[in-house]
């Protein structure tokens, strides 16, 4: 299971997502920087930027 604890890269931000695929993970943040912190591109380093903070996490 991988993990994005938005707070990672917006600090403060408390959001976060955990899918089985990083590809999944990556769009649901994307849609999360868009619509919470008002993103209206994601661009390519932002995406490199998710992906650096993705963790591997125990399913529940």
């Amino acid at each position: 299971m991988k993990r994005f604890d938005c707070g990672t890269l917006v600090p403060g931000c408390h959001w976060h997502t955990q899918a089985e695929e990083e590809a999944e993970v990556v769009r649901r943040a994307s849609e999360h920087l868009r619509s919470a912190h008002g993103e209206t591109h994601v661009r390519p380093n932002m995406v490199d930027e998710i992906k650096s903070r993705i963790r591997e996490v125990q399913p529940a």
